[in-house]
């Protein structure tokens, strides 16, 4: 099977955070499976040529142009414009890591139009919205996608139901097509438990949403109970970086705040490695990329109560998980315990391999696929005004019933896991 995977943005820096890490993941797990898996997105921060490949998966990648001033949502390639409907009839399905952007959309467009198999997987970045923008995109096109999709991938039930209300359909008939799936990582070899003063680790964009600030909060008490301590504040700026450092600056910390700006995928995992610790005070996380594959090399972390893994975090004791930022340093200092963090080590292992690994994530994706493939009846009960679908290749109606449902847990509004 030809499966084409479309998503908005690679950069060097992985700008675009979780999106990229879980279609690569996704599309390596099928190659070793089989299947041909193919990336196609905009470029940027690359020299003359870009790259035909993406960490082993074969790309189509079309150098990003700004067209409208609103973040990646303003970015796209007339070239890939004009190439969609040749890429997606080339596929035999066409995975969209939707947004509301220039790019996926229109992929997605195209496979509706070629009538190749659909499927969509927004990562909680088509959540509703009142600006005039999102309204405007979603009546052109989101909605038209998300009726028009053979299977539909969400991580958890407050994100089906906000899936539900953008595309105006009965939630319960969303949940026919839909399928939950959780974000998965590939097996990794433990790491050697760190040697040297602790490393503190916060590796994610840089925003306001992500607390970097409350990472760096934490480190004077921290230093307290452990004066060889380092931080390392990693990851590329959207807003934060000058708030980080004038932070670092006034609590005296410029000689233990390593501040080395993004990570590649080779640089993230051998910081994940190093770390003694792996902090994400975000808050708002449905299954952030980065929590599971700190837990896969079995470093311990600690997130918050809205992190849509805090639950299983804290069941397995595969680190720690704090209602404020208050609690970070105590959480912190807990952990860089010996017996503590081996504890939490393996229990972060074992959580991983044993319910986000990447093969059991293939299978139920695999089977989506072939829902998908075999196409799905129109919706019963349209909650809107406008009824737009496209029917799959070799449509033949689907009248299982829709997936089991998922422990509800926060919407994250932007890219990156």
């Amino acid at each position: 099977m030809k499966v084409l995977h479309a998503v908005t943005l690679h950069d060097p820096k992985g700008t675009f955070g979780g999106p990229v890490r879980v279609a690569l993941n996704l599309a390596r797990g099928l190659a070793d499976r089989g299947h041909e898996a193919r990336l196609v997105a905009l470029a940027d921060g690359f020299g003359r040529s870009l790259p035909t490949e993406v960490e082993g998966v074969p790309a189509r990648l079309y150098r990003a142009r700004r067209v409208l001033p609103f973040g990646f949502s303003g970015l796209t390639s007339p070239a890939l414009l004009v190439r969609a409907g040749r890429l997606v009839r080339d596929a035999d399905l066409v995975h969209v890591h939707l947004a509301r952007d220039l790019v996926t959309l229109p992929v997605a467009l195209a496979a509706l139009r070629a009538g190749t198999p659909l499927v969509v997987q927004p990562h909680g970045m088509v959540a509703p919205r009142t600006h005039t923008s999102a309204r405007l995109l979603d009546g052109l096109a989101v909605r038209r996608v998300l009726r028009g999709a053979g299977r539909l991938l969400y991580l958890t039930d407050h994100e089906r139901r906000d899936l539900a209300r953008v595309a105006r359909l009965d939630d319960q008939d969303t949940s026919v097509r839909a399928t939950r799936l959780v974000n998965g990582v590939p097996a990794q070899e433990p790491a050697t438990p760190p040697a040297g003063p602790p490393r503190i680790l916060f590796a994610a964009r840089l925003q306001e949403r992500k607390r970097p600030r409350d990472f760096v909060a934490a480190a004077p008490e921290i230093l307290r109970a452990h004066p060889d301590a380092e931080f390392v504040v990693a990851g590329p700026d959207e807003g934060e970086l000058t708030a980080v450092r004038e932070l670092v600056t006034a609590l005296g910390l410029v000689h233990k705040v390593i501040l080395p700006g993004a990570l590649d995928a080779a640089r993230m995992q051998t910081e994940l490695r190093r770390a003694h610790v792996y902090v994400l005070p975000s808050v708002d996380e449905p299954l952030p990329m980065s929590v599971l594959e700190a837990m896969a090399v079995g470093t311990p972390v600690v997130v918050t109560r809205s992190n849509g893994l805090a639950r299983d975090v804290e069941r397995a004791g595969a680190g720690r998980v704090v209602d404020d930022a208050d609690d970070i340093a105590a959480a912190v200092t807990a952990l860089l315990d010996p017996a503590a963090r081996r504890a939490a080590a393996q229990a972060a292992r074992d959580l991983v391999t044993g319910t986000y690994a990447l093969d059991a994530v293939l299978d139920t994706l695999l089977a989506a696929y072939a829902e998908a493939r075999r196409g799905l009846p129109a919706p019963a009960k349209d909650a809107g005004p406008e009824r737009d679908t496209a029917p799959a290749k070799n449509a033949e109606p689907d009248r299982r019933p829709g997936p089991g449902r998922a422990p509800d847990a926060p919407r994250d509004p932007g890219p990156g896991h």
